[in-house]
């Protein structure tokens, strides 16, 4: 296959050929990395997310034979694989948000701030988030997180978190009503409460 097909190639024949041919899984990792690593960071924080990262393409390349062929996009599978490897890092999570709720200083978004009125408003309103984050149950937290940070669709969340669409759609539900009674509704809780587009 050539470089080009391969780019072309769902997810799926990917992961296929790359049960015969274990380097085409190099593919997998070009297109999901950064989006995971990400992800992770914004969770976890940046000393864990390489680690993170890493396991979770790992796993993926050791658990590529039992990879559902029906499902032509990978990505789904991946961030499970990752939030399942970020379950074993709960107190991190848990720390960093506390940390950001202290400090407000938010490592993936602190270069999108430009103006030192918003820098403090937003400051402030990261840190109350982050620690109402922090008071979530774990599951709440990875369903809202995964939808509105890792930017999946419903369906592709309890996919990644192995339950119902149902069964998100209540978790994000609950999250979204302690969220907004705790914090109202300012910026910070808006970006992580609306609805995905993609629904």
């Amino acid at each position: 296959m050539s470089e080009s097909r391969e780019v072309d190639a769902d997810d799926a024949s990917v992961i296929e050929r790359s049960r015969r041919e274990p380097e085409a899984f190099a593919e997998v990792f070009r297109r999901y990395a950064p989006d995971i690593k990400r992800y992770v960071m914004r969770r976890l924080g940046a000393d864990a997310a390489e680690d993170v990262v890493a396991e979770t393409f790992l796993a993926a390349f050791r658990q590529r034979d039992r990879y559902d062929l029906t499902r032509a996009n990978a990505r789904p599978w991946l961030y499970g694989i990752a939030t399942n490897l970020m379950g074993r890092h709960v107190r991190t999570e848990v720390q960093q948000l506390r940390v950001l709720e202290r400090m407000g200083t938010d490592p993936v978004m602190a270069s999108f701030t430009e103006r030192s009125d918003e820098r403090l408003s937003a400051a402030a309103s990261r840190r109350a988030l982050a620690g109402a984050l922090a008071r979530l149950p774990a599951g709440h937290r990875d369903a809202l997180l995964l939808v509105a940070w890792g930017d999946l669709s419903y369906t592709e969340a309890a996919q990644a978190l192995n339950v119902r669409v149902g069964t998100v759609r209540s978790r994000i539900n609950r999250a979204r009503t302690k969220l907004r009674k705790q914090l109202g509704a300012t910026p910070s809780v808006n970006f992580v409460c609306e609805e995905p587009v993609h629904e």
